[in-house]
Order: structure tokens, then C-alpha cells, then sequence
């Protein structure tokens, strides 16, 4: 198997703004009022899934399916690792003098429920991206990459909002239920527009990736089971 000089560097980057998403964003509720839209509400974790999804297609694009695969799969087990420890922490008593647990609790207390939705929507919504991708490499014949980029991302987050949100929400009272289709389209909708901008972005990050690495795969013969982590 080849070795890469940047490969392990990017897939640190996508764990990393993975983490970020789970631990820094879900505490927080925005609101923002936008020229056309009007008043959007939204999670802050929001702003991270976006670019943990131009990291999927960087990865695929250059390194293909296979490589991805092996990310995505070790982004899971640091999702789980996080989540078990933050979970731990914050059910150790605190010190008599320590004031501060209520506001430990509502950054990192997340429930299980809505753990287990993020974990489960986020590795079916990066194996469809990188899927999705990987499959329109092969048949745009490597041109126009803004729409494998855009592309992959409207199914990969269209299965990630599809999950997350009635899988961690439905029947809970924290969203009313007939509002879910709305959250969903919202963060959907949010989701891809980051996308979109960021793709003069991704275009420079994949362009520099392929000459230094000496790589621009096609996965014309990989196993796309999503459990097989051997190439």
C-alpha cells in the first residue's frame, strides 16, 4: 500500500472538526437574521458537518473510497471515545467549592439518545458521500468536480438530516414534531450553502493534494461494503 506524505494530516483534520462538531457546537442555539430567508435559527454544531464533509471529499477524490472508508471509520471511534469520557466526566461528583456543574452539564451532558442519532447519521451520511462521489468520479471521467463535491454532499446530508433529527428529536417535546420537517430542511438547506461556497476551497486543497501526492484515484475496482476495512 502506498504511503502519502499528507494523507494522516487530513484525516487528523477531519477527526478533529468531527470532535468539534459533537462537542463544541451542540451546546449552543443561534439565531441569525438573513436579507432573504428572514430569521434562521439553528444549532452551532451546524457550521462544523459542513466541513467535515468537504474533508470526505478531499479524501475521496484524492485517496479514494477505501482510504475514506478507513477515516470514517476511526472518526467513529473518536466520536465514541469523546462522547463515553464526556460522559463520564460530567458524572463525577463535583467538589464541594466548585460551582459550575450546571453549566458543565448543558455543555457536555448530551443525552444518550441524541449521542447515539449523531453517531448513527454520521456515518450513513459520510458512506453515501463518499460513495456518491467515488461513483461520479468514474462517471464524469474525473471533470467537473464542483458537482461530484456538491453532488455527493446533497445525498450525504440529505441521509444525515434525514436520520439525526427524528432519530434524536421524534416524540421528546425538545423539537415539536410537526416542526421537524422544517429543522431538517433549514439545516439541509445550510448544510449544502456551505458547501457550495467552500468549493473554490476544496477545488485548491484537491488541485495541491493531487501534484503532491503524485494520486488522483478511481475506485473502478473497490469494494464499497462499508464494513470491509481492508483495501
Amino acid at each position: 500500500m502506498r504511503e502519502y506524505r499528507y494523507f494522516n494530516l487530513v484525516m487528523v483534520a477531519f477527526v478533529t472538526v468531527l470532535i468539534c462538531s459533537n462537542l463544541i457546537g451542540p451546546a449552543k442555539i443561534a439565531q441569525i437574521e438573513l436579507p432573504v430567508w428572514g430569521v434562521l435559527t439553528f444549532g452551532a454544531g451546524v457550521l462544523f458537518f459542513p466541513i467535515s464533509y468537504v474533508f470526505g471529499d478531499i479524501l475521496t477524490e484524492v485517496y479514494g473510497y477505501s482510504r475514506a472508508r478507513k477515516v470514517i471509520w476511526s472518526g467513529f471511534a473518536a466520536l465514541a471515545f469523546a462522547s463515553i469520557m464526556a460522559s463520564v466526566v460530567v458524572a463525577l461528583p463535583p467538589a464541594p467549592f466548585w460551582k459550575h456543574q450546571g453549566a458543565y452539564d448543558i455543555a457536555f451532558g448530551s443525552t444518550w439518545r441524541i449521542v447515539l442519532a449523531s453517531m448513527v447519521a454520521y456515518c450513513c451520511g459520510e458512506f453515501v458521500n463518499s460513495l456518491v462521489l467515488a461513483k461520479m468520479k468514474i462517471l464524469t471521467a474525473g471533470k467537473h468536480l464542483w458537482s461530484r463535491t456538491i453532488g455527493s454532499t446533497i445525498f450525504g446530508e440529505a441521509v444525515d438530516s434525514a436520520l439525526f433529527y427524528p432519530l434524536a428529536f421524534y416524540g421528546t417535546g425538545i423539537i415539536p414534531d410537526d416542526k421537524l420537517p422544517l429543522v431538517m430542511a433549514a439545516q439541509f438547506v445550510l448544510k449544502v450553502t456551505v458547501e457550495i461556497v467552500f468549493t473554490p476551497l476544496t477545488y485548491a486543497i484537491v488541485n495541491w493534494l493531487k501534484r503532491a501526492e503524485n494520486e488522483d484515484y478511481y475506485d473502478r475496482q473497490t469494494d464499497f461494503n462499508p464494513f470491509r476495512l481492508k483495501d
